[in-house]
């Protein structure tokens, strides 16, 4: 006979399998099954032993079927049917009733609803009728009868109605009275106060619409922000702004030589297919260090290549490698150099590069002139001449934008500058003239700045360059010697 395994061995195959041949045996079980007629000891080792659901001393021969999530294995429930229902007016019909009827032999559970009603004050005359209701009520539903019912629920409803006429009723009489008296000014000088700004508003958009409540569906137009977002950044136009005049202080460089330094970025800008707003910071960059450092003549190209590289770990997804701008510096500086010069122009500028660029200036009005695809192509290479002009210094950047706008719908006819475009840009046609005349001289000039004239006179940029230059050869004379009055009438009468 081979010998007998233990029961702790034979029940480790699955400890959580309830039907199968074989169940370990818990204390729970164990409690179980010492309450029957046969003792655990007594438990034939080669039976497997008896499951919950098979227990002697079970009430029925048919087994119970399991819920979903209410039985828990390790948990027997051994009580009778007679004594599972006199614990249930206990726990669940008591707990819809008062404080008083849910008393169980003197005993009470401490919850979150009897913390809060002691700590709302005690009732002596609640406890008393409570404690007479309590001696009534029998303790299982066999004896528990219709009247009893009757008495306890009419008892509590005395209970609450007595409760409520002795302290309710005078403090909501106070409280609706001051609720009444105390709101009824301040909401009639709300209304009032609301009347002008509704009144303002509807007035506004008589002469400009709101272009914005179209994007309040898109959560990237930020339509709710827009405008605190540009008003912001017009702050900023300030704070980032470099001397005008610091040419004064570099003995050793000229406007001439930042020009030429900027027309080589363009082309470097060009190669590495980089964003505009790329090439519009790192020229900041350049103007502000500038502005604070005295440099060499033979450093001025490190600062550019530095300047170039900064901006484009700022703006760019995917940057380009050190290396490569040593490569395209023709190996004069190496990696090294371009990162010490990286660290030193970063210092300086304290780490600011909250730098407004044009071009979210330029795509704010281009709302204003429905998105049109030739009017803003001009309008960049419009702009970009002020990277390489050193007299587009001291004006800012919004308004050079607001002034490539103008021109450009000048160049292709497209309309007088009315409301809409002067409110979304900011500057009416007086305000723009400055530059708008700057931009039309630097037109009329000799080009001399090759790589810029050479990116925009592909068919990519709709040979922005060579429409403009054309342009302002024939019509120099009329603009530059004319007021800003005149042009839409010119144009008209020439055509």
């Amino acid at each position: 006979m081979p010998p007998t395994r233990s029961i702790r061995t034979r029940g480790a195959m699955n400890e959580n399998d309830e039907n199968g041949s074989s169940t370990r045996l818990t204390r729970a079980k164990a409690a179980a099954l010492s309450t029957g007629d046969a003792p655990v000891a007594n438990v034939d080792p080669k039976k497997p032993l008896q499951t919950k659901k098979a227990a002697p001393n079970a009430t029925s021969a048919v087994p119970r079927r399991r819920a979903a999530l209410g039985d828990v294995s390790n948990v027997s429930k051994n009580d009778n049917g007679d004594a599972k229902e006199a614990k249930k007016p206990g726990t669940s019909k008591i707990g819809l009733n008062s404080k008083a009827t849910s008393q169980t032999g003197g005993v009470q559970k401490l919850t979150r609803t009897n913390a809060s009603r002691t700590a709302l004050g005690a009732k002596d005359n609640n406890s008393k009728k409570a404690s007479s209701t309590e001696s009534k009520r029998p303790g299982s539903r066999s004896g528990l009868t219709a009247s009893n019912q009757m008495k306890r629920t009419s008892s509590q409803k005395s209970i609450k109605e007595e409760t409520f006429q002795a302290e309710e009723p005078p403090r909501k009489k106070v409280d609706v009275h001051k609720m009444t008296t105390v709101k009824q000014a301040p909401v009639v000088e709300e209304e009032q106060a609301a009347v002008e700004p509704v009144d303002a508003k509807n007035s506004f958009d008589d002469a400009v619409p709101d272009l914005d409540a179209e994007d309040l569906d898109d959560p990237l137009m930020v339509a709710e922000y827009v405008i605190e977002i540009f008003d912001y950044m017009k702050e900023l136009e300030l704070e980032t702004a470099p001397n005008a005049r610091y040419i004064d202080h570099q003995p050793d460089l000229e406007w001439k030589m930042r020009g030429i330094l900027v027309d080589w970025l363009i082309e470097v800008h060009t190669r590495f297919r980089l964003l505009p707003e790329t090439l519009f910071l790192a020229v900041n960059i350049i103007d502000r260090f500038l502005s604070a450092e005295v440099v060499a003549l033979d450093r001025l190209q490190l600062v550019g290549v530095a300047a170039m590289f900064i901006a484009s770990k700022y703006e760019e997804v995917l940057s380009p490698h050190v290396a490569n701008f040593s490569h395209v510096a023709d190996e004069t500086f190496s990696d090294k150099e371009i990162l010490d010069a990286e660290r030193h122009i970063l210092a300086t500028l304290e780490y600011n590069m909250s730098y407004p660029n044009p071009m979210h200036f330029l795509r704010r009005i281009s709302k204003a002139d429905n998105y049109d695809i030739q009017t803003r192509t001009l309008a960049k290479y419009l702009m970009e001449i002020s990277l390489l002009d050193h007299r587009f210094m001291p004006y800012r950047q919004s308004h050079i934008a607001a002034a490539s706008m103008y021109l450009a719908r000048v160049i292709l006819d497209r309309g007088p500058w009315d409301a809409t475009l002067a409110h979304y840009a900011g500057y009416t046609e007086e305000e723009i003239g400055p530059v708008f005349r700057l931009m039309i001289d630097y037109l009329h000039r000799p080009v001399c700045h090759e790589a810029f004239f050479k990116k925009y006179a592909s068919k990519k940029f709709l040979k922005a360059s060579i429409i403009t230059r054309q342009w302002a050869k024939r019509y120099h004379a009329q603009y530059i010697g004319s007021s800003l009055s005149e042009p839409y009438d010119f144009i008209r009468d020439s055509e």
